[in-house]
């Protein structure tokens, strides 16, 4: 069988972790003799997103070598309307199974609790064959509100790190963050007595609370290089008590990706008890979870080394599946699996 993925990839560069989680997938797949196809557009060039749409895609599946594929998986969203349908119209034209690989869902997203918006997006998404979706939290809100076609839970994202792994063996309740720093108001009203917080990434704030601490901006290439703590926290929104707004809202829907970093890094995760993703955090014992920051002290200082070595355990031993695409790949199999036992 010959399969396709398929990313459209932006000009945009920057140390902006957003492309990564497509450009993972992409490798993991190729690495498993997936053909590649990719089309570039220019985010800020609304004529140039016509050509790709209109004249570059159109062109590209006339080619008789790229019509015989048996199954192409599309990585979505690519962030642009008119591209995205152009793409999925010639796909249908094709002789091949068409299954979109859900990165984000806007109607979640940006877009929350916009009737129109969700209706357009989820006719979209029902126009393929299947969807490999974050969690069964996402999967159960699409069907919801109308997704008919099969679905498959990724769990969590892969995400390819040849990094080693962190030095954290010793336990000093230590907990980085990495994040665009700029929705990261949270940071700003916490204050830690026995804990210690580094955190990373850009748009920084003058000052920060007691023992929360910049340490600067790296590429995701390099970051899990600078970092050695015992906990990677996962949290979004503006205040420490819970996740807030419209990103905090997301997180009970979506796998963020900074989760994968920090457990391909070898580190526990602390996330936030409502959470889609604290499910597979807590029945795979990768971390804790908590319904406020305010708890961050009390809850590192009883955690015992013993306990600590057990989560590590658990962690190393994730991160090596996580570095070789495994929860991509066993999506893409459960739902191939489902698509034949419909037939």
């Amino acid at each position: 069988m010959k399969r396709a993925i398929l990313t459209v990839k932006e000009t945009k560069k920057d140390n902006n972790a957003g492309p990564k989680a497509k450009l993972d997938i992409e490798k993991f797949l190729v690495n498993n003799e997936f053909v590649k196809w990719n089309f570039t557009i220019e985010q800020k060039s609304i004529l140039q997103k016509f050509k790709v749409a209109y004249l570059d895609i159109p062109s590209f599946f006339s080619h008789d070598q790229n019509k015989k594929i048996d199954e192409i998986f599309l990585q979505y969203p690519t962030y642009s309307k008119i591209v995205t349908k152009q793409l999925i119209k010639n796909l249908r034209k094709l002789h091949s199974k068409v299954f979109i690989i859900v990165h984000d869902v806007e109607s979640l997203r940006l877009h929350y609790g916009e009737k129109n918006y969700i209706h357009e997006e989820l006719d979209m998404l029902n126009l393929v064959d299947g969807l490999i979706v974050h969690n069964d939290e996402m999967a159960k809100w699409l069907k919801d509100n109308g997704i008919n076609v099969p679905m498959e839970s990724l769990e969590i994202f892969d995400y390819d790190n040849p990094n080693p792994l962190v030095d954290n063996d010793e336990y000093n309740k230590s907990v980085c963050f990495a994040g665009n720093l700029n929705k990261a108001g949270f940071l700003q009203s916490l204050s830690l007595k026995e804990a210690f917080l580094n955190i990373f990434g850009p748009n920084p704030a003058e000052k920060y609370g007691h023992n929360v601490s910049y340490q600067g901006q790296f590429s995701p290439e390099e970051l899990s290089n600078h970092l050695n703590d015992n906990f990677g926290l996962v949290w979004d929104g503006t205040t420490p008590t819970t996740c807030d707004g419209i990103f905090g809202n997301y997180m009970k829907y979506n796998n963020p990706h900074k989760s994968s970093l920090y457990l391909s890094s070898g580190i526990p995760v602390i996330i936030w008890r409502k959470a889609a993703l604290s499910k597979f955090i807590e029945e795979n014992n990768l971390g804790i979870v908590v319904d406020s920051l305010t708890e961050l002290d009390e809850v590192l200082s009883k955690i015992s080394l013993s306990r600590y070595e057990k989560l590590l355990k658990n962690v190393r031993d994730v991160s090596q599946k996580l570095r070789k695409g495994f929860f991509i790949e066993k999506a893409i199999q459960n739902l191939e699996n489902k698509i034949s036992e419909d037939k």
